[in-house]
């Protein structure tokens, strides 16, 4: 009987970080990221997609304001916490990445936030990669905006491995961010911001 095992070579994640660091003083906007040991580079947010973190940073504000929601912060992912991920935003209290380097401790994020893009992979990585490097990471709230689909979703309990809770609306729909956010949504200003 003949085993087969994963032939990839590994990287490590100081050699990743460090790759990074260079791509990103190379390339002005170059933002890469590393989950289940695949370097995936991320696209730059178009005007839409920062409306959208302006609305939600608005609402946030609003509801929260002894939290932050701390834009394109480097975080420390996956179970281990050997991943590197570059979550669009990230609801935390406001000083809690004080004093850390480009990629952060994740035990003060109460919210991880995406909005899809238009790149080939976003799917894959938004839908699929991401709430599962988020639940391992032990993030309470991964909420997802779709603007392909234009729809939101919220992902919430995570268990270790994966999403126990999965709410998925419409634009135009409410949504509840549960606890520890605690804020409902409303989405219809989210058709505004759709090609």
């Amino acid at each position: 009987m003949t085993v087969m095992t994963d032939q990839r070579p590994h990287m490590r994640t100081e050699d990743f970080e460090a790759v990074a660091r260079i791509a990103a003083g190379e390339r002005e906007g170059t933002r890469l990221e590393f989950i289940d040991g695949v370097i995936r580079s991320k696209a730059m947010p178009d005007g839409d997609h920062q409306m959208i973190i302006q609305w939600l940073t608005r609402i946030c504000m609003q509801h929260r304001p002894e939290l932050w929601l701390h834009g394109g912060q480097g975080i420390k992912a996956q179970e281990y916490r050997g991943g590197r991920a570059i979550p669009d935003a990230v609801l935390a209290p406001s000083k809690a990445f004080v004093g850390q380097g480009d990629w952060v401790d994740p035990d003060p994020i109460l919210m991880a936030v995406e909005v899809t893009s238009w790149d080939a992979d976003t799917h894959r990585r938004d839908h699929v990669e991401k709430p599962r490097a988020y639940a391992e990471t032990g993030i309470p709230v991964y909420l997802l905006i779709d603007r392909a689909k234009c729809e939101v979703t919220v992902y919430s309990q995570p268990d270790g491995r994966r999403y126990e809770s999965i709410h998925i609306v419409p634009y135009s729909s409410d949504i509840a961010l549960p606890d520890p956010v605690g804020i409902t949504l409303q989405t219809e200003v989210l058709k505004d911001w759709v090609r």
